[in-house]
């Protein structure tokens, strides 16, 4: 089945659904690595990409972000001079009520009743004003981290902006 637009999950309504024990078959979240690039060295610059309005962020989204900002500056900068963090987990279970389609369908699909709907993916809840991702360099590289931070920016579902901390 397709995949459903974000627009469906991007407001936060209700409460959270989180207990994973509870529910069975929720899908494993697709981002690969949280921490990229040097783990060890310290880097004297680090800029964040902070959410402007509160919103859930799908776990593909997050992988989406991770990628385009981790092609971008691991070829500019090289593998070992930068620290990519995603700093959210997506903990929110998101669910959706398959409808059956085709021939019959009317006889086989019981509409809306009791329609608490099927694991489909999981999404992190965000804040206003909270870092999503972190990206550290060295003090000649910014502009390549500015640049890797709006091409990430550009996956997420709600307006960011970029902030540098030394």
């Amino acid at each position: 089945m397709a995949r459903k637009p974000n627009r469906m999950y991007r407001q936060i309504r209700g409460q959270a659904f989180t207990r994973k024990d509870f529910t069975g078959g929720i899908p494993a979240p697709r981002i690969q690595q949280f921490v990229s690039g040097n783990r060890k060295m310290a880097f004297p610059i680090t800029y964040h990409l902070v959410v402007k309005e509160q919103c859930q962020i799908r776990h593909t989204a997050l992988e989406a972000a991770r990628i385009a900002a981790n092609k971008y500056i691991s070829k500019r900068v090289g593998a070992q001079n930068y620290r990519l963090i995603i700093r959210v987990y997506p903990h929110q279970i998101l669910r959706e009520n398959k409808q059956a389609t085709g021939a019959g369908a009317d006889r086989v699909s019981q509409g809306m009743r009791k329609s608490f709907g099927k694991n489909v993916g999981t999404a992190a809840r965000v804040k206003s004003g909270q870092e999503v991702i972190t990206l550290q360099v060295p003090a000649q590289m910014e502009t390549h981290a500015k640049i890797a931070l709006r091409k990430a920016s550009q996956k997420l579902p709600s307006p960011v902006s970029i902030t540098m901390t030394k």
